[in-house]
């Protein structure tokens, strides 16, 4: 018997566990559309650096994203901080008002390309690490949307002993969301 948590395999199993990263990504167009509000922005290009095109949980990331906004071509950066920083630096360059990090890497590489800049436009992204943190910190990132591991690993465990006890896990899927980190939270 097989759970299947955070990543999921084409493969059969008794029940998946893991991050809806479509709403992720739209909670975090959300989060950047009030911050944009915020400051007046009515207008202007918004872009996302991602890691490539054919990794399932950063598409739907993207795809989330976008359902909030008018948004030019994802920039793929393999989720390298570096690479993602001169992704961001293009858009920058290119008068985006907001743009969006879509894993750790490129998150870091938005969020020092938007330090170096200033901190004049507004970021987000996804996943969390001590260099998000930091960049939220400095007011580079308005907040990162934090998966929640804890969540998938208590629940993928108890599907599990539940699967090998009685075989009767419900339901099929369980997402386990993830938490918005912003200044108030990591202070």
């Amino acid at each position: 018997k097989i759970v299947q948590v955070d990543s999921f395999a084409n493969y059969p199993c008794v029940q998946k566990l893991g991050t809806d990263n479509r709403a992720a990504g739209k909670t975090a167009g959300e989060q950047v559309l009030a911050a944009l509000e915020a400051k007046g922005v009515k207008e202007g290009k918004i872009g996302i650096v991602s890691v490539n095109a054919a990794t399932t949980s950063t598409v739907d990331r993207d795809e989330g994203f976008r359902s909030a906004f008018e948004i030019l071509e994802t920039q793929y950066a393999d989720g390298d901080a570096a690479k993602s920083k001169d992704a961001a630096a293009n858009f920058i360059s290119q008068g985006c008002v907001a743009l969006f990090g879509a894993n750790e890497g490129s998150c870091v590489g938005v969020g020092n390309a938007v330090a170096e800049d200033g901190n004049n436009i507004v970021a987000a992204g996804m996943d969390k690490s001590d260099a998000v943190i930091q960049l939220i910190k400095d007011g580079a990132l308005i907040c990162t949307m934090a998966q929640n591991p804890d969540v998938m690993g208590y629940e993928g465990m108890y599907a599990a002993i539940t699967a090998i006890n009685d075989g009767k896990v419900a339901p099929e899927y369980i997402d386990t969301g993830v938490s918005i980190l912003n200044l108030d939270a990591v202070k």
